[in-house]
């Protein structure tokens, strides 16, 4: 079991940070920006369904090792995220935070707001610009209004195991989607993940794109999300996570998609019977910083940080996919039908998506959507 870090968490102060920054207090994430829900449809990870409340059993961090850079001044680095304290991707956080207090002397301290406390996945992008908050964690659905090409990422079925996601993210293409930052106002560090989308529904089990028709399924705030569930046959329905539940619960909607840990952390198996391993999109998130703030450091510094954010981030994503391995098993254990698609019926679910490629291959560009599908084809 991990043990608890020394990164220091803002909670008393949180309001008076969130002023300064004159950010709303907000349930969810992105709303107020229509092509992006945020990662927190990743999931707020502020309660657990009974069947979880002993929670996962997760990894450790790795031990910190490298040179030690004690000279130069000391500073607070703000963090902010859209998850809560116990998430995978605060538990990262933690880590980050040990790794530059280790091999800093001490010097440098990162300050961990969860929650949202200092705003939503976009209006903590826009805090990085105005050098309100040094760094954030979004996913790439909202940061598309400053690298377009991240809409990459909304595209169904692009990533068929976590492993081509990390070649693709570790890669070439990775590498130039956080250069594509530079000039923004934000630098991009490093790659974590929100993780794979997966469907749960009230009506019936589904486990081909026939089933599919007809249903009422809550997506995000997304265009190319609306485009795959219109293409399947489904009635799809943009609304802030926060409705999500009460939507559900109402009979609104029939179906909502997210990651198995959102999917129990919200408690969806409550008003949701039936749960599908789609596994339709895969969700990076990115560890940002202020470019300003970045450029002002020494050299040594930018180099310590931009190590200890590949490092958290690579201990993000073991802990994301122990967690979602875990939220899958404790959502069977409380009653939900979990139903494993072949490797035929994913097959007729990527078949059935394909016009979505058609319609976003011009905006996205056609050329980098084949430079990942040769990357994942190999």
């Amino acid at each position: 079991m991990r043990t608890r870090t020394h990164t220091r968490r803002a909670m008393s102060t949180a309001l008076m940070l969130a002023g300064a920054l004159t950010l709303t207090a907000c349930g969810g994430f992105g709303e107020d920006e229509p092509a992006a829900d945020n990662g927190a449809d990743g999931g707020s990870e502020t309660e657990t369904a009974d069947a979880g409340s002993d929670g996962p059993e997760l990894s450790d961090p790795p031990a910190i090792d490298g040179d030690v850079v004690s000279d130069g001044d000391s500073y607070e680095i703000k963090f902010g995220i859209g998850l809560a304290e116990d998430s995978p991707q605060a538990m990262s956080v933690d880590y980050f935070g040990e790794i530059l207090d280790q091999r800093s002397d001490g010097r440098i301290d990162v300050n961990l707001f969860p929650n949202s406390q200092v705003g939503d996945d976009l209006q903590m992008m826009n805090a990085l610009q105005s050098g309100t908050l040094e760094m954030t964690y979004p996913s790439t659905s909202p940061a598309t209004s400053i690298v377009p090409e991240l809409q990459l990422f909304d595209l169904p079925f692009l990533f068929p195991t976590p492993e081509d996601a990390d070649a693709v993210l570790d890669g070439e293409i990775g590498q130039e989607m956080l250069a594509a930052f530079d000039g923004s106002g934000i630098t991009g560090l490093a790659w974590a993940e929100n993780g794979y989308r997966q469907l749960t529904n009230s009506q019936r089990a589904v486990s081909t794109p026939e089933d599919v028709e007809g249903l009422r399924v809550r997506v995000m705030e997304n265009p190319i999300q609306v485009s795959i569930w219109e293409t399947l046959g489904a009635n799809p329905t943009s609304m802030a996570f926060g409705e999500v539940f009460s939507a559900l619960e109402q009979g609104v909607v029939d179906g909502q998609e997210n990651p198995w840990s959102t999917i129990l952390t919200s408690r969806f198996n409550e008003v949701q019977d039936y749960g599908s391993e789609t596994r339709h999109v895969y969700t990076p998130f990115l560890i940002l910083i202020g470019e300003d703030f970045y450029e002002g450091l020494s050299e040594e510094d930018q180099a310590l940080i931009q190590e200890a954010a590949i490092q958290a981030a690579g201990y993000q994503r073991t802990i994301s996919r122990e967690y979602s391995d875990y939220a899958r098993e404790a959502l069977a254990e409380v009653g939900m039908e979990i139903t494993e698609l072949s490797d035929e019926e994913l097959a007729a679910f990527q078949e059935a998506v394909q016009p979505v490629y058609e319609q976003w291959e011009d905006e996205i560009g056609a050329e980098l959507i084949q430079r990942v599908q040769d990357e994942t084809q190999n």
